[in-house]
């Protein structure tokens, strides 16, 4: 299983900031692979689907970039 994490800043305010492009990056990985729906866990969006037979877990978090390491801790099975 792999865990892409893109960062950026939650709002309205934010959205389609330069700073913004990890979750610009992986709203378009979902995009383009059919990735399942985001859904709101691990204080973020998560969205699952596979790359090349890989498992992977897209994880956009909703905390600031200052707070990011947050919820990349929790590892996906706790949940």
């Amino acid at each position: 299983m792999l865990l892409f994490v893109g960062l950026g800043n939650p709002g309205a305010k934010y959205a389609r900031n330069r700073h913004n492009i990890g979750f610009m990056a992986v709203d378009e990985i979902a995009r383009r692979h059919g990735f399942a729906p985001w859904r709101r866990r691990f204080q973020g969006e998560t969205s699952e689907g596979t790359l090349d037979s890989e498992r992977v877990i897209l994880l956009k978090p909703t905390t600031y970039m200052n707070e990011s390491a947050a919820p990349c801790r929790k590892p996906p099975a706790s949940s």
